[in-house]
Formats: C-alpha cells, structure tokens, sequence
C-alpha cells in the first residue's frame, strides 16, 4: 500500500510540476510536494530511505544556500548522482518537491546522496524521516525575529533532537559559534568541527548585531580573544572553563570560494563534509576554484556593458558582511533594497542592529528602494553625522527606475553592489536577467 500510495502521490507531484513550468506561472518549488504530502504523508520518510549513500542535512542562519552548491559540486565531481533543493525551498513541501523531482514516476529513486539545505526552525520536524548521515550545523544568528526568536531556543532543540539519532551520524558545526561548539561538545555522535584560525582577520571590535556572547553552559559573559562575524570567534569561558573546540582543518591551507570572509566559512564545512565521505583533495581544490555562485549569493552579473554584484542581505549579521564586502572595495555605488514579505520576515526592525554607518562614512552614492523604502532611507539618515556628510543618498521607491540609476550612476570602472532582502534579489534578478532563479 506504501508503495502505491507513494507512487500515486510522485506521479500526481511530478504532473503538477510540468504543468506549472509550462504556462511559466512558477518554478514548482513548493506546490508539488505540498499535494503528494497530503496523499503520501511518510513520503518524505519513504524517499529518503532510497538515498544509497545517505542525506546530507545542511542547517543555519546563514549560508546554506552557498555551501549546499559548492558539497553538491564537489560530489557531482566525484562521479555521484546528487538530489538537491537547489532552488532554496528549505521547508518540509520543498524539500520533499526536490526528492520527486529525482525520482521516476513509479516513486523509485536512483541517487547516491540527497543534498538537502533546511530551514533552522523545521529540523527537529525533519530529522526522524530524513535520518541524515551527515549533518552541517553552519550557525544560528537572529533572523525573522517575528517567526523565529532567539538563538538559545533553537540550539536547544537541536540539540535534544540530534542526541537521539544514531551514533554513527556525523555532526559538523561550526566551533566558532560557541552555541554550535557547545552542541557539538554534548553529542555522542561523531562529531567534527569546522572553524577559522585565523587572527589577522579579527574584527576591530564586536558589532551590534551580535547574538550570543554569554556561555551556554554557565551564562557567564565569554572572553573573546577576537571575533570574525557577530558572535563568531576565539572564545573562553573564565566562569567554567568552556572553550571553543578545535577545527578538524586548518582553515589557511584552503582557498577561498567567492567574497566575504562569510564565504570561507561556508567554504570550510562543504571541505570538512567532503573529506568525512572520502573525497580526495584534488577533486575538492579544483572544484573550489572553478566554484560559481548561487543566485543572488554573490553572484557576478553585466548588465549593460557594467559590473553588478549581487549580495542577499537578509538579517543584521549578514548584512554587516556584506557591507564589509562594499566598504573594503574602491566601488563607490551601492543599491538597497528592502522589503517585509513573508520570506524576508515581516519584522524589518533588524535593520537598526546593522553597522550602516561603516557604509555611510565611505560616501559614494546609496540608492534605496523596496517595500520598506522609507525605514530603509531613515536609518540610513540616522548614520550620517551631519547633512553634508559626503554620501549622495537616492531614495527611489520604483525597483526599476532605482536600478536603472544606479546603473546610471556606477562608471564602468566600477562594480554596482545591490543589497537585497531575500523576496527583493528575486524582483532584481528578473529585472536584470529576465528570471528571478537561474
């Protein structure tokens, strides 16, 4: 009866999705598995199990979208056949829309591993049905404050969740967030730390958007020795003796994919994943270097003869990173765009907690634009100094006459950074390129 009902359910699933990408009315990310969940509702269980070499789960705030590409090509480089949700659709319907979309219409699935990026707040929800092999834990940082809440909250239910799979699950987090560090520390499964040691790149002091700075053992405030991003760094606690656990790799023997200090990290937990399945070094390196980014994760585009950058900015912590990107370039014009819908969250009062006024110091032209145009535009008002502070600042609520001047204002010399929230690089992208996921 599994096998019928599962059947049906892919068939119905996979008709819905060549339907809807024939009349171009959606990518069919989400709606197929939505309707074969209700006809097959252990489907996402019944699937998975098919995957020869196991599900590969990749967790966190920020950064799944790039690491789960790069994993996917270093084992497509290898030879394996990869499921994946490449087009971002990291809840329970989108994840089960990516394993139809590998499987033939009797429900049978042919692949050798399943790549699957998920959203922080469902992988307790995941975990049983998936039984992951390998488990990414990138980091946990505030974000849709108006879904989520705070970090603390969710470690905790990872953890809980985690602790019950079996011991030769393998763990990866991040040693450097000292929430993941601790997560990893408590596990009897094999665990093995991803994580930068690398002091000249400290920051020169903690931002606001900071998350977690007190231990998570003992709640005492943790002694930094320096941080990279946030709450990410070299730490100890002097209340209980806590401390950040050691890197498996070390993290200056390994180039680095794309821009931003943020990239390494997620360069460092797609090597130390492919190494625990055996890859060679060869295989990896050269992927790495001939890497080419997500949508919208700094990814290089030409429009009209000019450079344009694309950095998702959807959160405080992701947001200072890439206006780190942005302030250590000679590029004088940047576009952001800001909107409140339901995959950015509806809570846009996160942009307070970003270091707008390291973007505002460098001058240049700053064009803003979105559903939130007018916040956006007031916190950036908020960071001058004075009226006359250097910055040519454009509000521009129109997303196509705001890109268009600020292609207008960038000289071909120069790279046209654009900020976008999640739902808005999706608007930049179909207006540059015609399509809003490649």
């Amino acid at each position: 009866m599994n096998k019928l009902r599962l059947g049906l359910a892919v068939s119905i699933a996979k008709s819905i999705t060549f339907l809807v990408r024939s009349l171009n009315i959606g990518a069919a990310s989400v709606l197929p598995g939505a309707i074969a969940r209700k006809i097959a509702p252990n489907l996402l269980q019944l699937l998975s199990q098919q995957v020869k070499n196991g599900v590969i789960l990749i967790a966190g705030t920020n950064g799944k979208t790039t690491t789960a590409l790069l994993l996917c090509s270093i084992l497509k480089g290898k030879g394996y056949k990869i499921s994946h949700n490449s087009t971002g659709a990291n809840l329970e319907n989108g994840l089960a829309t990516a394993l139809i979309e590998s499987a033939n219409f009797l429900g049978k699935l042919n692949v050798d591993y399943a790549i699957l990026e998920v959203d922080e707040n469902i992988v307790p929800k995941v975990l049983k049905p998936l039984q992951p092999r390998v488990i990414l834990c990138l980091n946990l940082f505030r974000d849709q404050l108006d879904r989520y809440g705070e970090v603390d909250t969710i470690s905790k239910r990872w953890t809980q969740v985690i602790s019950t799979l079996p011991d030769n699950t393998v763990v990866i987090p991040n040693a450097d967030d000292p929430t993941l560090s601790n997560l990893g520390q408590q596990l009897s499964q094999r665990v093995v730390f991803f994580g930068l040691n690398e002091p000249e790149s400290y920051l020169e002091a903690i931002p606001h958007a900071v998350d977690s700075i007190y231990c998570p053992r003992c709640g005492h405030s943790l002694e930094y020795q320096g941080v990279y991003l946030s709450h990410l760094g070299d730490f100890t606690c002097p209340s209980c003796g806590f401390t950040k656990s050691k890197p498996s790799l070390e993290s200056r023997e390994w180039p680095q994919i794309l821009v931003g200090l943020y990239n390494k990290y997620n360069t460092l937990a797609a090597v130390t994943a492919a190494k625990e399945l055996g890859i060679d070094e060869v295989i990896i390196k050269d992927t790495i270097e001939n890497f080419q980014a997500a949508f919208g994760r700094a990814e290089d585009l030409i429009i009209d003869g000019k450079k344009v950058r694309i950095l998702l900015s959807k959160n405080p912590v992701g947001t200072n990173e890439t206006i780190r990107v942005v302030t250590e370039s000679n590029d004088q014009t940047t576009l952001l765009v800001l909107n409140d819908r339901t995959p950015d969250g509806t809570d846009v009062s996160w942009i307070w907690d970003v270091d707008t006024e390291k973007l505002v110091e460098r001058g240049g032209t700053l064009i803003v634009s979105g559903d939130r145009v007018y916040d956006m535009a007031l916190r950036l008002r908020y960071s001058q100094k004075s009226l006359d502070s250097g910055v040519n600042l454009i509000v521009e609520p129109d997303l196509h006459k705001a890109i268009a001047t600020a292609l207008e204002h960038t000289p071909t010399t120069e790279t046209l950074h654009i900020l976008p929230t999640y739902s808005a690089m999706l608007e930049v992208r179909e207006i540059l390129v015609g399509k809003k996921i490649r």
